[in-house]
């Protein structure tokens, strides 16, 4: 029985907290929790002065994880909640660094955007994503839209990340992607209410101050639009390249056209387009409807000289896998549906991006 999330976050629910009485997870004392082939680690974080005290609370709830079903490694860590807290992201004026930067331990960065909003961006890019670690790369996904994030419940991440020393923040693990998301540290129903220089500020942190590890590929999943995330991103970081989303339809289209201009203007190479929500067939029927219309973002990428990469299905099982917090790449990989975004994969890694 594979070990999960759930059976270990009901293990440490049985571990008291001495000060509130609750258990140690409602209570809020665990943090960090990554699940990943039995490897379990979490981080305590506590009031130093009652370090003492939860040296048992640790070895209590270490013991409870290790006794679980495919548990084959377990690492409890106390930790200040002092010089723990993540950094705060609203930072009273931007970061001065002039340049481009390579972040560090990230061979390539790869900007998925699109014009408009609603074209499933968010969607490509977790699967994209899942579907480069089933490559075999070693992956990191950076969920940029801060307005809207929603990585966290498409890769089935929860909690809040650990920060050992207060400024750099340890990124959660899902599928074999490390993630990173403002969606982590806000409320899931909380509005993230900033101007221009906050986001800079902001994505510049997630950017340069996450503990990302050796990564082959960092997948940065950017907000619909031409606005200051995407500028950011390029004025900041190292871009190796973008892949734009779009749906088929003109007014899609239309927006993804300026997608094209701005990454130009960024001297941001676009790797190519893909065309999501492409054709959508009768689960019942067999019968091919195209929704959107068909074929026009393989019209405009030859126009622009651009790869089209994929033609991605309109299918309920995309929906529900994302929803699930496992996306269809992981949870059906042998699916057509899956297939699409694995052909991706494999064309970024041919041409050394990824």
């Amino acid at each position: 029985m594979a070990l999960t999330r759930e059976s270990v976050l009901g293990a440490l629910k049985t571990i008291s907290d001495p000060v509130s009485g609750d258990d140690i997870v409602s209570a809020g004392v665990t943090r960090g929790l990554n699940v990943e082939n039995g490897l379990v680690r979490f981080v305590l974080e506590i009031d130093p002065s009652k370090a003492k005290m939860y040296e048992t609370v640790r070895d209590a709830a270490q013991k409870a994880v290790e006794a679980l079903d495919g548990a084959t490694e377990v690492s409890a860590v106390l930790t200040a909640h002092q010089a723990k807290a993540p950094p705060e992201l609203k930072p009273k004026q931007p970061a001065t660094q002039q340049g481009p930067q390579k972040v560090p331990g990230v061979n390539h960065i790869i900007a998925i955007a699109s014009g408009k909003g609603g074209v499933g961006k968010s969607t490509v890019s977790a699967n994209l994503a899942c579907a480069l670690a089933a490559e075999g790369r070693r992956v990191g996904l950076l969920d940029a839209d801060v307005y809207g994030p929603s990585q966290p419940r498409m890769l089935g991440v929860s909690g809040r990340p650990a920060s050992p020393d207060g400024k750099t923040i340890l990124p959660m693990r899902n599928h074999g992607v490390t993630m990173m998301s403002i969606g982590l540290m806000t409320n899931e129903d909380q509005a993230v209410v900033w101007r221009g220089p906050m986001l800079m500020g902001a994505l510049q942190q997630m950017l340069m101050q996450v503990q990302w590890g050796a990564l082959d590929v960092l997948l940065v999943d950017l907000p619909p639009g031409t606005g200051d995330v995407q500028m950011t991103l390029a004025q900041k970081a190292v871009v190796d390249g973008a892949v734009i989303v779009s749906t088929p339809q003109d007014v899609a289209l239309l927006d993804a056209r300026k997608g094209l201009d701005m990454f130009n203007q960024l001297k941001v190479p676009v790797l190519g387009m893909i065309e999501n929500m492409s054709t959508h067939i009768c689960s019942n029927c067999g019968h091919e409807e195209h929704v959107f219309g068909h074929g026009g973002v393989a019209a405009e990428a030859s126009k622009l000289g651009v790869p089209l990469l994929a033609e991605v299905p309109l299918h309920i099982d995309i929906r529900l896998a994302s929803d699930g917090g496992a996306p269809i790449v992981v949870s059906k990989p042998d699916a057509p549906q899956s297939q699409a975004f694995r052909d991706v994969a494999r064309k970024l890694i041919e041409a050394g991006v990824a």
